[in-house]
């Protein structure tokens, strides 16, 4: 037996007659392709067919191998199709701008779609697919209980052609209302207003998800009165009119978009739809920053492509043939649909139909004889082609197809148009595949991903009922993008079901949303909210200020005993030791004033090794001095006798600007015999010990201070400081009169509020939620530093951890499926707020994020949550920073008796530098809080060391005024 194999099967000896002479086989050297060669044991193979040749076989070559000649202009190579590919990708680009769209033939239509099932969806929702002559009214039960289960039933209706064609919308829609209440009637659910999907499979213009206006009809109908007009309006108004039912329609689609929801419902990386049918279309779901016909830049939205006009500009007149311009110039439709009429249904009979009438005109089929049913437009149907090129089948079906045509084929004929058929569908399947390799490279460009893993949801006669066209597809594809792996599947249940997902997933969206807006709701601060937390600091602030309150203030409102601003004139050398952590910096501050005012630093930073934190305080202050006498050396200043200042960032009780009392130690040290000790006489008491130099201790300061000396020297009128960083603290210049704990009413002075505190007292606890009771109750010092605790960057990404605990833990986030690492205390870091905010980061990057805390299937739309989680408690955390801020230069205008006062503020700390939009929210809360106030923010960049060795400076001037 001598037989001819393609991928699927095997063809019978009269399939190879004449194929050895086409260019697909390559023969063995020295074969022969002579007629009546005795060949034995060979195999020949080319890219789609493998010949196997048995021993004593004498072959017959025949005329069928001019067929790949004939139609060499239909075979695309890899190379066309790979350009192909690149050219639609540029009409997808040109789609999608705002400025480009209406030019482009790929139009990229928005479908309001923003979401894919994720298997959660549950309850029960009409459908209603209208696309032809007959339509489908469904009711989809959807389950979710553990187990994914979709129940459908359906009736099936027909639109009298009289309808179709009618005058007046009214007549249509009313009679889809009828079978709409027909519908309902039997399955005795009248009473109930159920949620709608429909599908409209006609092209429209939609501007929301539940909107849609027809542009034009299509399909034979012709109903006036429709067209511009919104077709779900327009069902609504028919169903109102009967009054004996309603329903709630929430969504209209077009069938690709069906496709993919019914496909997506069972897989959840399907992100495309594909229809290859009667017509054909393609949609996927695009990043909105991409889509500038819609506004927001967040999530993904699902475009409708129209691919089915692409080259109606142009862009294929190269790749079309002669018989592709006979094909569109007897449509119904000239110069429109191009690319559709190279590969869909429609078209692909008819185009086989015109080959064979072109290659019996030339003699090369049926001895030159045409018949009137081969000359009849229509009369080779694309069933035909499927049949034809069915393995087992094909040559008979083949052979009685042409015989009712009129025709009486030979066994070469039927090889011929079998072989026709292939390269036509071939074709179709192929750019069919190009089209589609654009979309895959867009979307894993999108996702900036080495590999994609993506599904298609398939659908249309064509694709299933071809008998090797899907294969021919699916291979192509990889060839073409092997980056991505791709599975294809089926819709069995069509794009009535897909219209209920649409509405299934659009109730489940909504329902979510009011949960969790509700939920983020408790963070949320409205102006009100915000003007009692600006009255209680300002009540505080007095509290901590007045000698009978301050005890049992929560804002302790600590004198500095710093008394002065720079004002200019500072001049001199000065050290600063900036002390707050295990590492610590040594400085030289050369201050000159004059028309050349500058400041010049030098310093260098040391590590206190742990041994020495957790040793005793004579330890690690004589470790301190001997890094100030390295420095010195280092300086060339050994001996030197200079002016110090010291940042010595922990709390302190100061009784004057040279003391500073520890109460306690944070932020890991623990030294024996410093707390409740001047750290300023240790430090003295080091310096004599060591007997190799001497220094003046002049000022001990924290750092808010320090910061506020450091932008003072830049800006007379900065009289706050402020710190937004791992914590949070402020001071301000006060009135003498007002600080009740120091002698004397003359003057300012510079008060260190260690605001971080406020609330400890309860006066917060009507703005505190369960997330930020769960990360008090999990810090070291539960019941401290509440306001603290709201603000800073030790805990914000704390809080936004417990949210999305919490999210997770009511199924409105990651699908419920929790993260292992997400249940780590503090592995979610404040600098991801940044990050994930950060204007310049797209949603792939947050979702990098997730994937580092081992959510590795998180979503789109989980993404977009994450960021709108941190988005709320980062703004949170700015207003009350705000309007802890607002209380203070308000005091400040009112301690001067001043209609409106002009003051800076300066700044520093991690948070407050590097979250994108923190400074804009506070300083909007801050105009909103204190109109009366022009308040300039002023970023610190030169950190406390300088502000200490500006106040040593200060104090230096003003004790040499006082001589």
């Amino acid at each position: 037996m001598f037989a001819c194999e393609d991928v699927f099967g095997f063809w019978p000896v009269a399939s190879v007659a004449g194929l050895l002479r086409s260019s697909l086989f390559i023969l063995p050297e020295g074969l022969s392709t002579s007629a009546g060669l005795h060949i034995s044991g060979v195999v020949c193979r080319a890219p789609e067919w493998s010949v196997e040749l048995q021993r004593g076989l004498h072959i017959r070559i025949s005329a069928g191998g001019f067929v790949d000649k004939f139609l060499y202009h239909l075979r695309l190579s890899e190379e066309n199709l790979m350009d192909v590919s690149m050219r639609f990708r540029r009409e997808m680009d040109k789609g999608l701008g705002r400025d480009t769209n209406p030019t482009a033939a790929v139009k990229m239509l928005p479908t309001y779609v923003r979401s894919t099932p994720d298997g959660t969806e549950s309850g029960d929702f009409l459908a209603l697919d209208l696309g032809g002559t007959n339509f489908r009214v469904l009711l989809v039960k959807v389950s979710a209980n553990g187990k994914q289960t979709v129940e459908i039933e359906n009736q099936i209706y027909v639109i009298p052609e009289t309808l179709m064609r009618g005058s007046g919308s009214e007549q249509l829609f009313d009679h889809i209302a009828e079978c709409l209440a027909n519908f309902l009637d039997k399955l005795n659910i009248k009473d109930k207003k159920l949620p709608l999907g429909f599908t409209f499979s006609f092209p429209c213009q939609q501007t929301k998800l539940d909107e849609s206006f027809l542009v034009t009809w299509t399909k034979g109908f012709r109903a006036s009165g429709v067209e511009g007009k919104d077709v779900v309006g327009l069902l609504r108004k028919a169903i109102r009119k009967r009054g004996d039912f309603d329903i709630d329609i929430v969504a209209v689609i077009n069938d690709t978009v069906g496709t993919m929801m019914t496909c997506g419902y069972d897989d959840h990386h399907c992100e495309i739809g594909l229809i290859v049918g009667t017509g054909t279309n393609a949609c996927y779901m695009e990043e909105m920053r991409n889509l500038e016909l819609v506004e927001g830049d967040e999530g993904r939205m699902c475009v409708n492509m129209e691919w089915g006009a692409f080259g109606d500009d142009g862009a294929l007149d190269d790749l079309r043939t002669d018989f592709d311009r006979e094909i569109d110039a007897g449509s119904l439709n000239p110069g429109k649909q191009l690319f559709e009429k190279m590969i869909s249904g429609m078209y692909m009979g008819e185009l086989v139909r015109i080959i064979l009438v072109k290659m019996t005109k030339e003699g090369q089929l049926f001895q030159g004889r045409t018949t009137p049913q081969l000359l009849a437009t229509g009369h080779f149907k694309t069933s035909y082609v499927s049949a034809i090129e069915n393995v087992k089948s094909g040559l008979c079906y083949a052979e009685q197809t042409l015989r009712d045509l009129g025709l009486e084929p030979s066994e070469e004929d039927c090889v011929a148009v079998q072989r026709v058929c292939q390269i036509v569908s071939t074709r179709a399947a192929h750019l069919c595949a190009a089209s589609l390799a654009a979309v895959l490279r867009q979307i894993r460009d999108n996702k900036a991903l080495d590999r994609l893993r993506t599904t298609v949801g398939v659908d249309g006669s064509v694709y299933k009922n071809h008998p090797v066209f899907a294969r021919r597809l699916h291979k192509m594809v990889r060839r073409l993008v092997p980056d991505c792996d791709v599975r294809f599947l089926r819709s069995e249940d069509g794009s009535g079901k897909g219209a209920a997902m649409v509405t299934a997933v659009a109730y489940r969206l909504a329902k979510q949303h009011i949960e969790r807006q509700q939920i983020l709701d408790s963070l949320r601060l409205d102006r009100d909210q915000l003007r009692c937390v600006m009255r209680k600091m300002e009540a505080e602030m007095q509290r901590g200020l007045a000698r009978d309150t301050h005890a049992t203030a929560s804002v302790r409102m600590l004198p500095t005993y710093v008394r002065s601003t720079p004002d200019g004139t500072e001049w001199g050398d000065f050290l600063a030791l900036d002390l707050g952590g295990t590492n610590f910096r040594v400085l030289l501050v050369r201050v000159r004033s004059g028309k050349r005012r500058n400041v010049e630093m030098h310093n260098k930073i040391y590590t206190i090794p742990q041994e020495i934190t957790q040793g005793t305080g004579e330890e690690l202050f004589d470790h301190i001095v001997h890094c100030i006498a390295d420095f010195l050396e280092y300086m060339g200043m050994k001996g030197a006798a200079l002016p110090l200042g010291f940042t010595f960032s922990f709390p302190c009780h100061q009784n004057s600007l040279d003391q500073g009392i520890l109460l306690n130690w944070t932020k890991g040290f623990k030294a024996t015999g410093c707390e409740g000790e001047d750290v300023v006489a240790l430090l003295k008491d080091a310096i004599h010990r060591m007997e190799d130099f001497d220094l003046d201790v002049v000022a001990v300061v924290n750092d808010t201070v320090g910061t506020m000396m450091t932008c003072g020297y830049e800006d007379p009128r900065c009289e706050v400081g402020l710190i937004v960083g791992t914590g949070t603290n402020a001071c301000y210049m006060e009135e003498m009169r007002n600080l009740e704990l120091v002698e004397g009413d003359e003057g300012r002075m510079c008060v260190n509020m260690e605001w971080g505190a406020f609330g400890d007292d309860g006066a917060l606890d009507d703005f505190c939620t369960p997330f930020d009771r769960a990360v008090d109750e999990s810090s070291t010092n539960p019941g401290k530093q509440r306001f603290e605790k709201m603000i800073s960057g030790m805990y914000l990404g704390e809080i936004v951890r417990n949210v999305l605990l919490d999210f997770t833990a009511k199924g409105l986030l990651f699908r419920g499926k929790l993260s292992e690492r997400l249940k780590t205390r503090g592995i979610f870091e404040t600098k991801f707020l940044s990050q994930i905010e950060s204007d310049r980061l797209a949603l792939r990057q947050v979702r990098s994020i997730l994937q580092h805390l081992g959510l590795t299937s998180s979503t789109c739309d989980d993404s977009i949550l994450v960021k709108e989680v941190c988005s709320v408690v980062a703004r949170r955390a700015a207003q009350l920073c705000g309007a802890g801020l607002a209380a203070v230069v308000e005091r400040i205008r009112q301690n001067r008796g001043l209609q409106n006062l002009s003051v800076t503020v300066g700044v520093d700390g991690t948070l407050y530098k590097l979250h994108p939009h923190f400074s804009a929210i506070m300083r909007e809360t801050l105009r909103d809080l204190a109109p009366q106030c022009d308040v300039t923010l002023l970023q610190s960049e030169d950190g406390s060391g300088k502000g200490a060795a500006l106040i040593t400076a200060v104090a230096c001037r003003m004790r040499g005024s006082r001589k």
